[in-house]
Parts: C-alpha cells; structure tokens; sequence
C-alpha cells in the first residue's frame, strides 16, 4: 500500500479555522471521494502543534494499492477538478504552500 499526503503548511485567515473546515468537507472532499483507485481517504485538521514547529492546519492522506495505481491518478482529469477545488477554497482562507510526500506504512495493531 502506498500513501500519498498532500501537506498543507500555512495559516488560516483569522477567525475563518470553522469557515476553513467546513469549505473543505463541502466542496473539496466531494471531489476528492470521486478520485478512480483511492482505497481510504483521511482529512485531518491541526488543532495544535509544539512550540516552534510548522502549521499544518490540513493534512490530506489517500491510500492506494501501489505506485502505479498513483500515477494513473496523476494523469487522470479528475485531478485537474480536485485542484481546482482546492485552489478555490485555499484562496479564500489559506496562506501557504501545499507539499505532496509519497510513504509506504507500516501499521502495528496494538
């Protein structure tokens, strides 16, 4: 299994961190469930972090099957409405960057 994390390192607009969260599960999330061979898909929102350390008021992770079914992806039109749609709520409340970093998990039941 692969996971592809989309990092979302910046800030949001003061006071809009609700306006923010709902946006993302209203109007992006919808698309980025239509995207072909994701397996789970995880939004998670910052709610603190260590002093000193980055913001990351979103981090998105999709699994997927391996690395060939991500390049598909990649090359699918869906991707171009799932940026869009991001683009279109990151304008209205995020400042920063948006970093893409490809794992492969290992997960321990405990």
């Amino acid at each position: 299994m692969i996971t592809r994390y989309a990092l979302f390192e910046g800030s949001v607009a003061q006071g809009q961190t609700e306006a923010f969260r709902a946006a993302v599960l209203d109007e992006i999330l919808p698309v980025w469930k239509q995207f072909p061979g994701a397996l789970s898909i995880r939004v998670t929102f910052g709610d603190s972090r260590d002093d000193g350390a980055p913001e990351f008021p979103l981090i998105l992770a999709i699994d997927w099957k391996d690395m060939e079914t991500v390049e598909a992806f990649l090359e699918n039109p869906i991707r171009l409405q799932g940026r869009a749609a991001t683009e279109a709520v990151m304008a209205r409340f995020f400042t920063g960057r948006i970093h893409h970093h490809v794992t492969t998990p290992h997960v321990f039941d405990l």
